[in-house]
């Protein structure tokens, strides 16, 4: 990819919403540690500084070396950056009489500025920090002030550096996207060419030189992400692409034959395999979640493997692996502390020898479905709730059995179908049901019942990071639960989960 924007992540909060904002702009850009600068710069045209939840003043504050960067590529740095730079260059940077943080608006703008072009006084802004810059750096001229922030924004004479103390990435800056669009179009003149189009037919190229004739095999999930990486590499490759489809038993009510139906009408060389007996005896008794990611990811390895033996000479594995998998395994602070044992394969072992290939591993959520709709793939399938690898094992708490699986997928079926009907389905990022180890005492005509107990989620997001749950209508809630306890034999009682990520998740495990 040329023309690329540089983002250095400081570790904050905020680094993938910077990125996000800049790929609006039809902006290619990448995101590295600050302390793992890219070596060779010749083909960025811009540098953004994240934020970080560190002080500048600390010992362990983020110390990145700036002499490639700084007076050679245009520079705009954000909140801990615009401190960064007045701390280490001749400014001063102090605690906050009171904490910084939430709603602003722009008291001072100075005029005839490219930076706040089309950006009005009184535009609000959003802060988050608990230090703040005293005295701008050597030869730094103030461009923005808030009522409580004299020195809001800067920028450097003799260079195009730029930096503000606010977040434009986020949605409570109401001109944010101005502001980078700005900074990246009008100063650093950064063509805005990456577009579904261009990506596809970039990748089509590139997919075609890096695997000529050889084979590929691929294990399709049914999901948006592993059908993109298998129409893209269809288109540039053909025949010699192999899909595998793993039905593990764990899938919702009848989609091992939906699914395959659905491919069958794309042309893709699709391969279904029923290994449902397979993965119900390695999760016999298991009832821990990480052990069962793990019994799941094992045997889904082994048969997999299995299957690709079938086809000789295969050289490639192809993965649906997107772009915020791909900043976790290289983030700020090291992985996570605990990394769900389901991504893709994850865990590929030695013996499968295969070179991996991953058209998607650029691309954010959002931005598959937008090349997926360049691909001509049904939107149907493209505005897929996403769904868990494990299945529906994480959605069933405690050891997992073939009755459980049949209650919770006929639960599932009911409210999934109900969005559908009820018009609600593309208004959630994702929904689903999850059967708990308890039993409630109920009455059913003139008996006393002791069944299950099932919680329904639905949430509101963009990627899965943070989500809010859906404020569903009682009508909706009302008829899907009675309809619950009607048709589905062994539950008696349905709850509904209002809980937002953070603090807690989206699944349960």
């Amino acid at each position: 990819m040329q023309h690329n924007v540089l983002i250095l992540d400081f570790g904050s909060q905020y680094t993938q919403l910077i990125a996000r904002r800049v790929r609006e702009l039809n902006i290619f850009c990448e995101i590295f540690p600050y302390n793992r600068i890219p070596a060779d710069l010749s083909s960025y045209k811009a540098v953004i500084l994240s934020g970080s939840p560190f002080s500048v003043r600390a010992e362990n504050a983020p110390h990145p070396d700036l002499s490639q960067i700084r007076g050679k590529l245009p520079l705009l740095a954000v909140c801990y950056g615009a401190q960064y730079l007045a701390h280490f260059f001749g400014g001063e940077v102090a605690p906050s009489t009171i904490r910084e943080y939430g709603r602003a608006r722009l008291s001072y703008v100075k005029e005839g500025e490219n930076f706040f072009a089309g950006i009005q006084l009184d535009s609000q802004v959003w802060m988050s920090h608990s230090d703040t810059i005293k005295s701008l750096p050597q030869n730094a001229v103030r461009l923005a002030s808030t009522h409580d922030v004299e020195n809001a924004a800067y920028r450097i004479e003799g260079e195009q550096t730029y930096a503000i103390q606010f977040h434009p990435e986020v949605y409570h800056s109401t001109d944010g996207k101005q502001l980078l669009e700005n900074f990246l179009v009008r100063i650093a003149e950064v063509p805005q060419n990456f577009t579904p189009n261009a990506f596809v037919e970039e990748m089509v190229a590139e997919l075609k030189e890096k695997v000529g004739d050889d084979k590929v095999v691929l294990g399709l999930s049914g999901g948006v992400d592993s059908t993109v990486a298998a129409v893209l590499l269809h288109q540039a490759i053909g025949k010699n692409l192999y899909c595998i489809f793993v039905n593990n038993g764990l899938l919702r009510k009848n989609e091992f034959e939906n699914v395959l139906h659905q491919y069958k009408d794309m042309g893709l060389n699709v391969h279904g395999v029923d290994a449902t007996e397979r993965f119900m005896t390695a999760l016999q008794g298991v009832s821990e979640p990480e052990l069962k990611r793990k019994a799941i990811g094992r045997v889904f390895i082994e048969v997999f493997d299995d299957e690709a033996h079938r086809i000789e000479d295969v050289k490639w594995l192809a993965q649906g692996t997107i772009y915020p998998d791909v900043i976790e395994s290289v983030s700020v602070n090291g992985p996570s502390a605990t990394i769900k044992s389901h991504h893709n394969v994850g865990g590929l072992p030695d013996f499968m020898k295969l070179k991996i290939v991953e058209p998607l591993r650029m691309l954010f959520k959002d931005e598959v479905r937008r090349v997926g709709a360049t691909l001509g793939i049904d939107p149907e399938l493209l505005g897929r709730h996403p769904f868990p690898g494990p299945g529906l094992s994480i959605r069933i708490l405690g050891d997992i059995t073939l009755e459980k699986v049949r209650i919770l997928q006929d639960v599932d079926a009911v409210f999934i179908d109900g969005l559908k009907s009820w018009g609600l389905y593309d208004k959630v990022w994702q929904a689903g049901a999850i059967l708990l180890p308890v039993n409630s005492v109920g009455v059913m005509g003139d008996e006393r019942t002791y069944e299950k107990v099932v919680a329904l989620r639905a949430v509101e997001s963009t990627d899965g990071m943070t989500a809010d749950w859906v404020h569903l209508p009682y009508d909706f809630l009302m008829k899907i639960s009675n309809e619950i306890i009607n048709k589905v034999h062994g539950v008696n009682r349905v709850v509904y989960d209002i809980s937002s990520k953070p603090p807690a998740t989206i699944e349960w495990e």
